[in-house]
């Protein structure tokens, strides 16, 4: 023991003085340099005329002897500096594309000159079947190339997802048509400006509740706020708050297409929000009310490949605007219906298709934005673009095919008429 520890002292003594040796010699090997780089710039001087510690005539000092004059070679002015990475420029946070500017916060994009929230509302959107190939085929930003600068203009930006979003699950039997598409596909969907989608429709379940669980967590993931769904019926009617330009706006998600009774969200099943009844439809509106600004809802609703409203749709939207709502946005139809103004309040039978394989007839190809300007309180005014889809990409309008589509939206409208600019107005108190 006492060997070992005198070896041991021996040798750390061994290794302080080879370390000392070494910054000495170190040391003196600075000095060195330093002395012959004084000489060489005293003796630069005096050939110049100038003066010891004259800083004017020092080039190294100055920065003012450029590469051409010292002989080295220069380099080209396009190549930037390499710099090792760090935690500053590395911050993913400060890099991903979230609406918000580095080191921002929501905050920092209201407008105080502005006391309106912008909504930009458009119909089914379905990220699968041909939709994906397509997306496959020319970029995952392929649909929303012709929009996406409309669409990020607005405040909030809101549609309906026409698709379970997973690999998991059994599809449903006895369905004609079942979808499913990859959590991929919400990258563009986000990058295109949505805020909100509303799940409550009649394929979000098309691979169960499996699917529609993991519909949820990859909206989660993806930084797009949602309702309509739950793990139970507090949960589906329960409404998502999106905030814009410092107002609150509540979104909630209805259908009135169910396929199967399972479907529906209980007080112990989970599903979808339905609203066959408009009870707990009512009740949600008038939570929503107490907590926003504005109150959306968004509904699943309607016939096929009809240009008009049935009772039903009329009905639940009245009863949803004398509860509260603003604004009721409809879809499912798979064409565009008309508008009607109600209490000083608004409906959009149905946005129609706006990402979607194609259908029959022509008319499921005319889509368009609905952008509501709304003040706090809910007083919101209409204007609609319109668009035509080709490829499932849809694209503004030629002028004239524009305004033909305009008018007979008007035609089709109730207590409302479509200007040749888009702008709804009311045509009675």
């Amino acid at each position: 023991m006492t060997y070992s520890r005198t070896r041991t002292h021996d040798k750390k003594k061994q290794q302080r003085g080879k370390r000392t040796r070494r910054l000495f010699l170190l040391n003196l090997a600075m000095l060195i340099c330093i002395a012959v780089a004084a000489a060489f710039i005293w003796l630069g001087q005096k050939d110049d005329g100038g003066k010891p510690g004259n800083g004017a005539a020092d080039p190294i000092g100055s920065g003012s002897q450029t590469a051409e004059a010292s002989g080295q070679p220069t380099k080209d002015a396009g190549e930037p500096d390499k710099a090792e990475p760090s935690d500053e420029t590395e911050d993913e946070d400060a890099v991903v594309n979230d609406g918000v500017p580095p080191g921002g916060d929501e905050e920092d994009q209201t407008d105080p000159n502005r006391d309106t929230v912008t909504i930009a509302l458009v119909g089914d959107i379905l990220p699968a079947a041909r939709v994906l190939d397509y997306m496959n085929q020319y970029g995952f930003d392929y649909p929303f190339r012709e929009t996406s600068t409309l669409l990020a203009s607005a405040d909030i930006t809101a549609g309906n997802l026409e698709t379970a979003i997973t690999k998991r699950g059994t599809p449903e039997l006895n369905k004609e048509y079942v979808y499913r598409g990859p959590q991929e596909a919400l990258v563009p969907i986000k990058e295109a400006g949505f805020d909100f989608l509303s799940i409550a429709n009649n394929h979000t379940m098309d691979y169960g509740w499996e699917g529609l669980s993991d519909t949820m967590d990859a909206l989660d993931e993806a930084g797009i706020s949602h309702a309509g769904s739950g793990n139970d019926d507090v949960e589906a009617f329960t409404p998502a708050y999106v905030e814009g330009n410092g107002k609150n706006v509540a979104f909630i998600g209805l259908t009135q297409v169910v396929p199967k009774v399972e479907w529906k969200a209980d007080r112990n099943h989970p599903g979808l929000a339905e609203a066959y009844s408009f009870g707990r439809a009512v009740a949600a509106v008038k939570e929503a009310r107490g907590n926003a600004d504005v109150v959306v809802v968004m509904v699943h609703w309607g016939k096929e490949r009809e240009d008009m409203p049935v009772k039903q749709q009329q009905a639940l939207a009245y009863a949803l605007i004398d509860a509260g709502a603003d604004l009721v946005v409809g879809s499912h139809p798979h064409v565009l219906q008309g508008f009607e103004a109600y209490k000083g309040k608004w409906i959009a039978y149905s946005l129609g298709n706006f990402v979607f394989p194609g259908m029959t007839p022509a008319t499921t190809a005319e889509t368009g934005v609905l952008t509501a300007t709304c003040k706090s309180g809910g007083e919101c005014s209409l204007q609609f673009a319109p668009m035509i889809a080709k490829l499932a990409q849809p694209k503004p309008m030629e002028a004239e095919t524009g305004k033909a589509l305009l008018a007979r939206l008007s035609s089709i409208s109730f207590a409302a008429a479509v200007e040749e600019d888009g702008k709804i107005v009311a045509t009675r108190p």
